[in-house]
């Protein structure tokens, strides 16, 4: 992997063409994640079959998958570094579990070096692992999409109840994901105070 430490070491050393899926690729291969181009492929896909389905807008929910993960270029240990360096704030589960932020590194550098200018699509981005109150469908599809689409080997072990929650409505969908993390509470690093607050103004909507 190139020495990238923070996300003003990227913006004079990667040329984007303007073709999403193809720079995404590239970029993630050149950097050493070509699993997270994989990744991002499937999360694409899935992302504009869930907006066909849920009546959301599929060319923003697919950009916003092909680019959920473009952060992975930038290691772990210099996430909060290059967050910091950029203006963005740092909750203190992201301290402590810097894995997390990656998802407002994703937003940023899709804005600053890809040109996203659609807040809706950098919405979704920049909310795609713990989700948010207030959240759109486009937040929630990809959201949903990532977790379908995990980056792990196999199935995923909730795959079969999150797909019957959503075959009832989105948000039954989304709220069982966060339900399911919450009943694991001990299991997990952190619990980002953005999935506390989607999943009780889930749980109260629903």
């Amino acid at each position: 992997m190139k020495n990238i430490k923070t996300i003003n070491d990227l913006i004079n050393k990667i040329k984007i063409t303007g073709d999403i899926p193809g720079d995404v690729v590239s970029v993630l291969d050149s950097y050493g994640c070509p699993n997270t181009a994989i990744h991002s492929k499937a999360v694409a896909a899935e992302a504009g079959k869930l907006a066909e389905k849920f009546g959301a807008n599929r060319q923003k929910s697919e950009t916003a998958g092909w680019l959920h993960d473009i952060s992975a270029i930038i290691p772990n240990g210099h996430r909060i570094d290059a967050a910091r360096e950029r203006g963005i704030e740092v909750l203190a589960e992201e301290e402590i579990f810097p894995l997390i932020i990656h998802q407002k590194l994703s937003a940023e550098i899709a804005s600053c070096i890809f040109k996203i200018e659609d807040t809706e699509i950098l919405g979704a981005i920049g909310c795609h692992t713990t989700l948010k109150k207030d959240a759109s469908d486009i937040d929630k599809i990809v959201f949903i999409a990532d977790k379908i689409q995990w980056d792990q080997h196999g199935n995923p072990p909730y795959l079969n109840e999150l797909l019957e929650k959503l075959s009832i409505s989105l948000d039954h969908g989304t709220f069982y994901f966060l339900d399911y993390l919450l009943q694991r509470e001990t299991s997990l690093k952190v619990v980002h105070p953005w999935l506390k607050d989607a999943h009780s103004q889930l749980q109260k909507l629903l």
